[in-house]
């Protein structure tokens, strides 16, 4: 099990996360976070490895600070739908395997209309895990049942989809509490990646870059070895 905010093509350390994973919650009723990834990603260059641009999505916050992912309102769908077309085209139009991910944006433009940009990030996710073959199960968050609590409240999510271990990123290991997952005969498995190769900028970058540069079939190649390293009783550290 992985939990994890919807992100807008999300960077290849969550993708892999996600990926190792045999189901996503969406963790669609928490805060929003402007200078988070929840409606912007940062894309790498092909042809120049320094080079990065935001793609950003203007969103609108109905209750100011407060207000949830699931209740943020893309500003301009038309505006989006343009500047979401127009980059990734311009940055990835050359890559050999830019038409498989060409044909797959237009379900991530269709949730644009909607207005609502979890819709579109979580949609950004599931382009990019179907074109790697992942066919886990995703659910919201908002629609499950849970303690308040942040590591409780994540121990309960996981534990009612059934999931016997929850992958945890270096930036939950610094405050998760144990004791939760362990009432629920859950275990934590910290969750790492490497920082060579496709990895360089996996917390940087939209993971668009390395798909592009470097190819879906060696991505894939790369995240079938993480998750191995990190299913339960395989040893991960």
């Amino acid at each position: 099990m992985a939990i994890h905010q919807p992100n807008l093509f999300p960077r290849l350390s969550t993708l892999a996360k996600l990926f190792a994973a045999d189901c996503w919650i969406v963790l669609d009723d928490v805060q929003f976070a402007r200078r988070d990834f929840q409606h912007r990603a940062r894309l790498g260059s092909m042809s120049s490895p320094s080079r990065f641009q935001w793609l950003s999505i203007p969103t609108h916050l109905p209750h100011g600070r407060a207000t949830l992912i699931r209740d943020a309102v893309v500003v301009d769908p038309r505006l989006a739908r343009r500047r979401v077309t127009h980059m990734l085209t311009q940055y990835y139009a050359k890559s050999p395997d830019w038409p498989m991910l060409r044909d797959g944006l237009g379900s991530v433009l269709h949730r644009l209309e909607t207005e609502s940009m979890a819709e579109v990030a979580a949609e950004s996710t599931k382009v990019l895990l179907r074109l790697l073959g992942w066919r886990g199960c995703i659910v919201r968050s908002s629609r499950l049942p849970a303690r308040s609590e942040r590591s409780q409240r994540l121990a309960d999510l996981a534990a009612v989809t059934g999931a016997h271990g929850y992958l945890c990123g270096t930036g939950g290991m610094r405050y998760l509490i144990n004791t939760p997952f362990e009432a629920h005969g859950l275990s934590v498995l910290p969750f790492v990646t490497p920082n060579a190769g496709v990895w360089r900028d996996a917390r940087r970058v939209s993971s668009v870059q390395p798909l592009m540069t470097a190819g879906i079939s060696a991505v894939l190649g790369e995240l079938r070895a993480i998750a191995s390293h990190h299913r339960p009783g395989t040893g991960a550290a």
